[in-house]
């Protein structure tokens, strides 16, 4: 866990050896390069050496008169000085800044023996210089010195560019982990916090020896003083604002003594901010009316879809037809029934008629047919009195099946009996408000 935070958020001093870790793989996997250099540099420095050799061979072979050696010296004379011709001692602090800037940390007593030989070049110039005897030989050594002057300098800019690149490149890694390094700071610096919180809060939870409440009236007291430290801030600022607004005042009138156009602009001012400060109000106005009624909208049961309530109508619909052809049906078959009942009871009526009659005859004759024609009228009450209650049965079924239905519907709706007291108790004020007003008209 250590690791992994000192990995997520290091320090300076990790950063710092970080940055020497890349830069020593830099200067491992440049080492090839730096070799094949250095050894350009010794063939170069190496080339004179072997000239100088063959020119004291030389020297010790010929016997140069006196009037030679005088040539000589006044041809050396006429010629340009060793320091205008070949560099043969390179600037150790040159030839340091770069192979460092390409290696980070190549040691500077290696290039001291590869400096030390350039000393014996002095040598062979001096051999050079006794040797020289016209003018062509020095002036195709100008021409060689000229070309080693071009190597040389175009040797620095390129080593020159290389050590820049190579110093921005590593600025900017080093910017950039300084950058995160600040951002993880200041995120663990927040997760300090919060966990400084969190704990203050377990111990209050965990706190047996003092109760919530005890934490909560040194919290309210916290906030007391708080609010007492706010008022007298307040005040002092109220005070400190009046004495400004004073010096503004006199600001302003001896602006405008000087200067009476400004009266005019801080006038023009004044009702922009104006206008700015009323249209910030009705913005906030209107954003508090925009977040009401979105809360409203959200409290809102919500409604279906169009889809289903299309599909919702389509079924109604279907069910209405289907109940349509229901309905035509039984109607139908009650016409049917009441016309076979119409006929039935027509029927029945004709045959009491007849029987009636019949019996009535005979029972003008014989004391018997007297007695069957009451029995007979008898039955004929009877039966009339038992349709009607069979009617009237049926009548009360049918209303019981209705409000049974209803009842039903009551249940489902589950009204609350408190409120339909109350909605009613308001419906009565108000009829009777009505009836005092028509009253009173």
């Amino acid at each position: 866990m250590c690791c992994l935070r000192q990995f997520l958020y290091p320090s300076e001093e990790d950063l710092y050896k970080l940055i020497r870790f890349l830069v020593e793989r830099l200067s491992e996997l440049s080492e090839d390069r730096i070799t094949a250099d250095v050894k350009d540099i010794k063939d170069m420095l190496a080339f004179p050496e072997k000239v100088g050799a063959k020119l004291k061979d030389l020297k010790l072979k010929t016997e140069v008169p006196e009037l030679s050696n005088a040539k000589a010296e006044d041809v050396y004379a006429g010629m340009p000085h060793e320091g205008d011709l070949i560099p043969q001692k390179m600037d150790k602090k040159a030839v340091d800044n770069i192979f460092c800037s390409r290696t980070g940390d190549y040691s500077k007593d290696k290039l001291a023996s590869v400096l030390s030989r350039t000393d014996s070049t002095e040598e062979v110039m001096d051999a050079v210089r006794d040797t020289s005897g016209n003018e062509e030989t020095s002036a195709s050594r100008d021409d060689e010195d000229v070309g080693v002057f071009e190597q040389k300098g175009t040797f620095r800019e390129q080593s020159s560019k290389i050590s820049r690149y190579e110093t921005e490149r590593i600025q900017n890694q080093e910017k950039v982990l300084m950058e995160e390094t600040l951002v993880k700071n200041s995120g663990l610096q927040q997760l300090e916090e919060e966990l400084e919180l969190l704990r203050a809060a377990a111990e209050v939870a965990l706190d047996d020896k003092h109760p919530i409440d005890f934490y909560l009236e040194q919290l309210n007291e916290q906030v007391d003083a708080k609010k007492c430290h706010l008022v007298e801030l307040e005040l002092e600022w109220e005070a400190v604002r009046k004495s400004l607004e004073e010096k503004k005042k006199g600001l302003e009138e001896s602006l405008y003594a000087t200067n009476p156009e400004a009266q005019e602009k801080l006038q023009k001012l004044r009702e922009v901010e104006l206008e700015l400060q009323s249209t910030l109000s009705e913005i906030r106005e209107r954003e508090e009316e925009h977040s009401k009624l979105s809360a409203e909208l959200e409290r809102q049961p919500k409604m279906a879809s169009r889809g289903s309530h299309i599909q919702r109508i389509k079924e109604i619909t279907k069910n209405s037809r289907k109940q349509d052809a229901d309905i035509e049906r039984i109607l139908k078959e009650t016409r049917e029934l009441q016309l076979e009942s119409n006929s039935i009871q027509e029927r029945l009526h004709r045959t009491y008629a007849v029987v009636d009659e019949m019996v009535f005859r005979e029972a003008k004759k014989d004391p018997v047919g007297r007695q069957a024609y009451r029995l007979l009228t008898s039955i004929h009450e009877t039966f009339e009195q038992i349709s009607e209650k069979t009617l009237a049965t049926d009548r009360v079924r049918r209303e019981m099946a209705d409000h049974e239905k209803k009842l039903a519907a009551m249940a489902a709706r589950s009204l609350n009996v408190d409120k339909l007291q109350a909605d009613l108790d308001a419906i009565r004020k108000e009829n009777e408000y009505l009836e005092r007003r028509l009253h009173d008209n």
